[in-house]
């Protein structure tokens, strides 16, 4: 029997949401700020109703990171990865992280952040897996449109589930927020932070 421990990673493994600050990193404050005014009715719906985050977060990402060089945002991605690595980890769950890992169970990632930045964090945790939003590129350059859903909600559980493929698993799950919901409900052992 596989055992897993999958990570939700804003405000579980990190002390904070990451995308807003990435994004910033990325594009700098004024085109944030110009992309943050022109998603801003995406953003009123989504603070009033979370079913409507994905729909705010497609918006952003619209407004601030379409037409971006992908060469140059895996440069920041890097960057912002040893920022988060120096000074945004919970002490607390990276040494439950760790306790999975000296046990020879699997670790995972499964976020709605993007993947540019988690996958170096991941690395550096020696997490065997990633499963985070994916930024679309074409020709060198973002799109400004997400490669498939959002991972949140239910998204978790269904690229959890296609990672793991068929078999027994124990499931441990790490999450904070009403996105993580889903996928603590899948889990053997939740873990509500």
């Amino acid at each position: 029997m596989r055992r897993v421990a999958a990570f939700d990673f804003d405000k579980t493994l990190s002390t904070r949401d990451n995308v807003l600050p990435f994004v910033r990193l990325a594009v700098g404050r004024s085109r944030l700020g110009l992309g943050l005014v022109r998603s801003s009715r995406h953003l009123v719906a989504a603070a009033l109703d979370s079913r409507r985050r994905d729909a705010a977060k497609a918006a952003l990402v619209r407004h601030t990171l379409a037409g971006v060089d992908e060469s140059a945002l895996e440069r920041v991605a890097l960057q912002f990865a040893g920022d988060v690595r120096a000074s945004h980890l919970r002490a607390d769950l990276v040494e439950r992280l760790t306790w999975h890992r000296d046990q020879g169970h699997e670790t995972v990632i499964v976020s709605a952040s993007f993947r540019n930045y988690l996958e170096p964090v991941a690395r550096a945790l020696g997490v065997d897996a990633v499963l985070a939003t994916e930024l679309e590129v074409r020709d060198g350059r973002l799109t400004g449109r997400l490669v498939g859903a959002n991972v949140r909600g239910a998204e978790k559980v269904r690229r959890l589930d296609a990672w793991l493929g068929a078999g027994e698993v124990e499931l441990w799950a790490y999450g904070d927020s009403s996105g993580d919901d889903e996928l603590l409900a899948r889990a053997d052992h939740p873990v509500r932070v």
